[in-house]
């Protein structure tokens, strides 16, 4: 039976939706992983979402509910960090979750997160570090990337997101920018190395 990582997120610029794709890739590399994306439902009414230019949905990403969490093995959340916590969105979802929380649904599931922020100082660490809540109180087990990906995540010759919390790309204070080869490395990367963890718990 196939290992199920679902991958989570919230995206307002379309940057954290690139990031999934990558993760989705990582995954998918390894066999006997079944990897799907899956949106949060949005909170923002359209005419606010103008306002802020925000991108498309995905509407090749299916809408998740918080009782789909349940059929996965493994889960990785993505968002934009907004004043060094998770988007608001995000956070909505989360709190969707008191059910599967009241049975312990998802308790021992693996999870990690990845990030977009406006800048380098956007608070991508400290948004996992407030992040990991919801994963304490569901018993969920926090799977980092640490420092897996080798040398490429100590090099200085260029500016980049991600850290060993999770992947991460800067979207600039306008959304303008996009993510760099090394971001998306990263993010692929992640996807692969979480869905053989994710895997090998399964089969304990």
């Amino acid at each position: 039976m196939a290992t199920k990582i679902y991958i989570v997120y919230y995206s307002t610029w379309g940057h954290v939706a690139t990031l999934a794709e990558e993760i989705k890739k990582g995954a998918d590399s390894i066999s006997g992983v079944e990897a799907t994306i899956w949106r949060v439902p949005e909170t923002l009414p359209e005419s606010v979402l103008s306002k802020m230019q925000a991108a498309p949905a995905r509407e090749d990403h299916g809408v998740i509910t918080a009782s789909d969490l349940a059929d996965a093995d493994g889960i990785l959340f993505g968002f934009p960090t907004r004043f060094g916590m998770m988007a608001a969105q995000m956070k909505a979802f989360f709190d969707a979750t008191g059910g599967l929380w009241h049975t312990g649904a998802l308790a021992g599931k693996p999870a990690g997160f990845f990030f977009a922020s406006g800048t380098q100082g956007g608070g991508q660490e400290t948004t996992a570090l407030t992040a990991v809540t919801q994963l304490a109180h569901h018993g969920m087990v926090f799977v980092p990337v640490g420092y897996t990906h080798g040398a490429g995540m100590f090099a200085m010759d260029e500016v980049k997101g991600g850290s060993p919390y999770g992947a991460g790309t800067f979207a600039g204070a306008d959304g303008s920018r996009v993510p760099s080869e090394a971001e998306l490395a990263l993010a692929e990367h992640q996807g692969k190395y979480f869905a053989g963890v994710a895997k090998k718990l399964k089969a304990v």
